[in-house]
């Protein structure tokens, strides 16, 4: 309990999460595509073109895939925690476009995840679970305007009269926010709802 009585804020360091998962996926796209290219070389040398062809693209795709982690490093490694507090939700992201709502300007706010079988290389197959925070605000016509940074969240992927905050393949996440909502927001909080499956290439 705070000084005051009331319960500590839920922090999630998004941040954190987001670097770990591009620093390994940068890394192993990275490798793939210099093996693929020493490939590509080996079989021009050896006299299959074709072959020589397909790995050369492979590994062009591949690097700079990783190149561009590098590249992008500073912007998706920057520090950014969502709290979920006595006052309402916040996103706090010093480098980006941070917001902050009031648990009264809001009429609901749920989680939504969707469970994806990704098929990725070599026929592998990867179970992700995608998180959103969604925010539906009381007044959209008044929110909307108070909340610029909030803008490109609107009714993204298929929310209606609303905001999405994806959080990516991010099933810990769960947890900490549901405590959070519940918490702090259980009159508006419409718990966890489940989207279904897809499936992606990937």
């Amino acid at each position: 309990m705070t000084a005051w009585g009331a319960p500590p804020p839920v922090v999630v360091d998004l941040g954190k999460s987001t670097t770990r998962k591009v620093l390994i996926g940068g890394s192993v796209a990275g490798v793939l595509g210099i093996l693929a290219l020493v490939g590509a070389v080996t079989a021009f040398v050896d006299g299959e073109p074709v072959g020589g062809s397909i790995a050369a693209v492979i590994g062009v795709v591949f690097t700079f895939i990783g190149v561009m982690a590098v590249v992008r490093w500073k912007t998706i490694s920057r520090p950014r925690k969502l709290i979920i507090e006595q006052q309402g939700i916040r996103l706090d992201d010093p480098q980006g476009a941070p917001w902050a709502v009031a648990w009264q300007d809001l009429g609901a706010i749920s989680i939504s995840r969707t469970r994806e079988q990704a098929v990725q290389l070599a026929d592998a197959l990867v179970r992700r679970t995608l998180v959103r925070v969604d925010l539906h605000p009381r007044d959209p016509n008044q929110f909307r305007p108070a909340h610029p940074t909030m803008e490109p969240m609107w009714e993204f992927h298929r929310v209606q009269n609303g905001y999405r905050l994806p959080l990516g393949d991010s099933a810990g996440f769960i947890g900490p926010i549901d405590q959070g909502l519940r918490t702090f927001a259980p009159s508006i909080y419409r718990g966890v709802l489940d989207e279904g499956f897809s499936v992606g290439l990937h």
